[in-house]
């Protein structure tokens, strides 16, 4: 099958993928579980997400290098291993050991997520290089839906049988999924006697592009991230009725399919840049309406966050390729993921030290500062047709 063609089984395994590796965004419902479950504090448990997103980051980078060197499959049965074993290992933590939760389950199961998606999207990309937007979009929108099916997972389990049985019985239908989607991965044939475009990451790190790009990736998590973890208690305590405050979690996890599938596709028609400025004035203006909201318009204002901040993490992989190639697709977006370590130490340490009211105006300034930093990033294209190199 020629590369352009594509491949439906590959975006729909990549789906299936990333349906279970949506743990951040649904994380507002594991947190008041697994604070009971543990015996864990506050600032235990949002350490655990915090890790969680941080090994996330930190492992694209490992896991776009496995992709690259030994292929797609290689890397998302490790992150399969991991992400599982690490759910499995989660359910046998004695309370009150939150060091090791997250060594045990918050390190392997953000390696195991991070190994699994550069797998999933470069490859899609590969057999859609005419259409990335669409390829991520597919992906990304599974991986929306990922925190609404969690949401379910853990109120239906962990509701009837508690979080260790809910974290075992995820970690078996993460094996069992996972796995034998990671089986159906491969990459399209390569083209007799045509490399493939694009720069190494040796090359990549080096340039001003890349460092305003991860900037950008870092500023964009404070709006969500700062909040996700306690998304809950923020909204019942501004006067949503507490059996519904879940649907902040749910229908969050809606909006994040929706920016995850539209952002890209349009990406694709208009350029990566205009949706990017897109995105950056949807996160201030969210951050703006959220700081106020009340009742039902919690819902709403964290929608819109969710939104553009999904869209734009999945306009994100379409521009490095754009900009850097397909060559080294894996381990060039793993590299620019790193952002996401950053923007979640940056946002666990405001979580802890700022006041509810300081954290909303850190979460706008974030936003217009990462606005600022796409600005200054060339136009798409630039390095996209240039041979790979040593």
């Amino acid at each position: 099958m020629a590369k352009n063609g594509g491949n439906p089984r590959i975006l729909a395994a990549g789906a299936a993928v990333q349906l279970l590796t949506g743990i951040p965004a649904a994380w507002g419902v594991f947190q008041k579980p697994v604070m009971e479950e543990y015996a864990f504090t506050r600032g235990q448990a949002t350490l655990a997400f915090a890790i969680l997103v941080a090994s996330y980051g930190v492992g694209c980078a490992v896991g776009g290098w496995m992709q690259d060197r030994s292929g797609p499959r290689y890397a998302a049965l490790w992150g399969t291993a991991l992400l599982g074993g690490g759910s499995l290992a989660a359910a046998l933590v004695p309370r009150g050991n939150a060091p090791l939760f997250l060594l045990v389950y918050s390190v392997p199961a953000g390696l195991g997520s991070a190994f699994l998606a550069p797998a999933v999207l470069a490859c899609a990309q590969k057999w859609y290089a005419g259409r990335k937007g669409l390829a991520t979009g597919v992906s990304g929108a599974a991986m929306g839906l990922s925190g609404a099916f969690l949401t379910l997972f853990v109120r239906g389990v962990g509701g009837a049988w508690g979080m260790r049985v809910c974290f075992a019985a995820l970690g078996a239908v993460v094996l069992v999924v996972c796995g034998a989607s990671a089986a159906v991965l491969q990459n399209p044939p390569a083209a007799p006697g045509k490399p493939l475009p694009g720069i190494p990451p040796r090359q990549m790190v080096a340039t001003v592009q890349y460092r305003l790009c991860v900037a950008g990736v870092a500023l964009a998590a404070p709006p969500v991230l700062l909040f996700s973890p306690e998304i809950l208690s923020i909204a019942a305590d501004r006067g949503l009725p507490e059996q519904w405050a879940p649907l902040c979690v749910a229908l969050g996890s809606a909006a994040s399919a929706a920016g995850r599938l539209i952002c890209p596709a349009v990406s694709d028609r208009t350029g990566r840049k205009p949706v990017l400025y897109a995105v950056y004035a949807g996160l201030a203006a969210g951050s703006a309406a959220f700081a106020f909201a009340q009742n039902w318009w919690v819902v709403a204002a964290y929608c819109l966050l969710t939104f553009f901040y999904s869209g734009g993490a999945a306009v994100q992989p379409a521009l490095n390729t754009d900009l850097f190639g397909l060559a080294h697709a894996g381990v060039n977006y793993g590299l620019m993921a790193l952002g996401m370590s950053a923007g979640s130490l940056l946002s666990y340490a405001g979580s802890q030290l700022l006041p509810l009211g300081a954290r909303h105006i850190l979460a706008a300034a974030c936003a217009v500062a990462g606005g600022i930093c796409f600005a200054f990033v060339k136009p798409p294209g630039t390095v996209e047709n240039r041979p790979q190199t040593k």
